[in-house]
């Protein structure tokens, strides 16, 4: 982990909450995002507010749609699983008015 100031002023002793003040740590996390738990003077875990972990859990669905998205790129209809236009309205029944008419996916 870079030791930088924003680091710095994130870091937490454990005997805060020891000590009784949770309360006063979770306040902090409304401004501060994230704080970095230090046991024995040595960082042991990361509390996250939950606006904080909610846009890190949708920032890994974009990072494994954007993986999915590329390797199908790089595919190119390569796939075994890939059916051609033609193929899959004639398969279908489904004309082209149909699939012009339709909702993206």
């Amino acid at each position: 982990m870079p030791i930088n100031a924003d680091t710095l002023n994130s870091l937490v002793p454990i005997t805060q909450f020891n000590k009784g003040q949770a309360a006063k740590i979770f306040d902090r996390l409304k401004t501060e995002g994230q704080l970095v738990v230090l046991k024995n003077n040595a960082p042991s875990a990361v509390i996250l507010s939950l606006e904080e972990y909610v846009r890190m859990s949708k920032a890994e669905k974009d990072l494994h749609l954007l993986q999915s998205a590329k390797k199908r790129i790089s595919d190119n209809g390569r796939s075994e699983n890939a059916i051609a236009e033609e193929n899959f309205t004639k398969a279908s029944g489904a004309i082209g008015e149909d699939i012009e008419d339709s909702e993206d996916a």
